[in-house]
């Protein structure tokens, strides 16, 4: 009869953690839940279920709970206190991951709240895998008071520790605002969704009262102002589905973290394809732009390309390509926008990504094509002498291998800080149409003869014939390979063939530098 009244009891507590589980599990409750559809997003655990591979996903954590007793909290019940935290695969890979519960007290971040992201990822740090945020929160739970302040700085501290060591990606699919936007802005990317996510440091009302200013929550902080306007954005989507599965594409070209071998997929691209299209890509005027993404996805496996920042600083490309089938990083001047010229933005774009690869051992590819930095006050007093200055300072800190291809002009500093051979490049290819030299064969001859062209009979015809001297010289890649400045001139349809042969060759490359705490970087 003891055993029996034994079993009995067990079995009762097996059936109460069920109920308890059970009710923890269906979050703020239908309602709620019905108002985070009729919004277009999808609740916490769907974003979850959709992102990890079916059945992986391990939750930790699902019984914490608030402690406040301000304001009347003692009497209010807050599922799992608003955020979904564990583990699983992600195309068979271990990754870590916290979900902000919107349909839970809108998924404001509390202490205890806090500390079960600070748990994931510290686990995520110990283990050595990649940490995903996906936020969805009305912001610090005001009740709570600076509990919740502590809770952003731990997270905060976490995400600046695990820098460089995991990569760690954020997902904005709801409200993020306040002190909230730090932690997004500390991980490697952010992606965000149209419509439906928003982010800034003060709402529209908080503007409108203090500086008169009206504005909507999207033009604000919405995906594509920070895709285009602020480049805080760096994929758009268009609903949460698409976001988590270009969530999961870009962590296919992703190591675990910095000690981990780099993800090889198999490809049916073989190394030997030759290019043909390339040799017609450059235009036959020297003024005429092209799109600098077609040699990208023609040198790539499959022509296949994921391009980061797609909307912002467009005069420089940056995307994940692989070659047969080994992740590479690509920078690239685009001579669609501003001719290709380096400007503020489009130094800080690249210089974060250079400095990502390089963290997480991904070779370094540049296409050159670069007529200078953008020339103006703008320019100048946004400081492109400093921004510039971190492109350098990227590239030459940069220790994984680096192949800069250089596919028409390449003038002046610009050349240098498109990875020239003195940066750090460890083999520099031109094509027959490159131009490497200070400048422009005009502004070159108006300055060295000025003189000469001034004292002619007819200056204009003088200059023209100055012009085309200066160039049939200079305005070509002989002169930099005959000084060894340049490795080798290559055929535009070898291109993909000859970069393979070089990070093969290269794949074991180690460079050790002067040891010291850590670079100061021109910020």
């Amino acid at each position: 009869m003891g055993d029996d009244l034994q079993k009995a009891t067990t079995q009762d507590k097996i059936n109460n953690f069920t109920a308890k589980a059970q009710a923890l599990l269906l979050m703020g409750g239908e309602k709620q839940i019905n108002k985070q559809h009729e919004s277009g997003k999808l609740t916490a655990r769907e974003r979850l279920d959709h992102l990890f591979d079916k059945g992986s996903f391990q939750e930790v954590q699902l019984f914490v709970q608030h402690r406040s007793i301000l304001f009347g909290m003692d009497k209010k019940e807050i599922p799992a206190d608003g955020v979904i935290t564990g583990f699983g695969k992600v195309n068979g890979r271990i990754v870590f991951a916290a979900a902000q519960d919107f349909t839970s007290s809108g998924g404001s971040l509390g202490e205890m709240h806090s500390k079960k992201i600070w748990k994931i990822m510290d686990m995520a740090i110990a283990a050595q895998k990649p940490f995903i945020a996906l936020n969805d929160s009305g912001g610090a739970r005001i009740q709570e008071g600076v509990p919740s302040l502590d809770g952003y700085g731990g997270i905060f501290y976490r995400n600046t520790i695990s820098s460089g060591y995991i990569p760690q990606i954020t997902a904005i699919m709801g409200p993020t605002a306040g002190g909230a936007v730090y932690s997004p802005a500390l991980t490697d990317w952010v992606f965000m969704v149209k419509n439906t996510s928003y982010m800034y440091i003060t709402g529209p009302e908080v503007i409108k009262a203090v500086i008169g200013e009206e504005v909507t929550h999207d033009q604000l902080g919405g995906a594509v102002a920070h895709a285009s306007k602020s480049g805080v954005c760096h994929v758009v989507t268009e609903n949460d589905t698409d976001c988590l599965d270009k969530i999961k594409v870009l962590l296919s070209y992703l190591p675990d973290s910095c000690n981990s071998e780099l993800p090889v997929i198999p490809t049916t691209d073989t190394a030997d394809r030759s290019c043909p299209e390339l040799n017609k890509v450059i235009p036959d005027k020297a003024a005429r732009a092209y799109d600098m993404k077609k040699i990208i996805k023609a040198v790539a496996d499959n022509n296949d390309i994921f391009e980061l920042h797609e909307s912002w600083a467009q005069n420089i490309t940056v995307a994940l390509i692989r070659l047969m089938g080994r992740p590479v990083g690509v920078i690239a001047n685009n001579p669609m926008f501003f001719a290709g010229s380096l400007n503020v933005n489009a130094s800080d774009k690249a210089s974060r990504f250079i400095r990502f690869c390089d963290a997480f051992n991904i070779p370094l590819l540049t296409f050159a094509d670069v007529p200078g930095y953008m020339p103006g006050t703008e320019q100048e007093w946004s400081g492109i002498i400093r921004h510039g200055a971190k492109l350098l300072h990227a590239y030459a800190e940069a220790t994984v291998p680096k192949i800069t291809v250089v596919t028409r002009k390449d003038y002046g500093g610009a050349y240098i800080g498109m990875c020239s051979k003195q940066l750090g490049a460890d083999y520099v290819m031109a094509w027959p149409t490159a131009e490497i030299a200070v400048m422009g064969a005009e502004g070159a001859c108006n300055i060295i003869y000025r003189s000469e062209i001034n004292s002619a009979a007819d200056p204009a015809a003088k200059r023209a014939e100055l012009i085309a001297g200066y160039e049939e010289k200079f305005n070509n890649p002989y002169f930099a390979a005959s000084m060894g400045i340049i490795e080798e001139i290559i055929h535009p349809h070898d291109t993909r063939k000859r970069i393979i042969a070089l990070l093969e060759a290269l794949q074991n490359k180690k460079e050790t530098r002067l040891t010291k705490k850590h670079n100061n970087i021109p910020l």
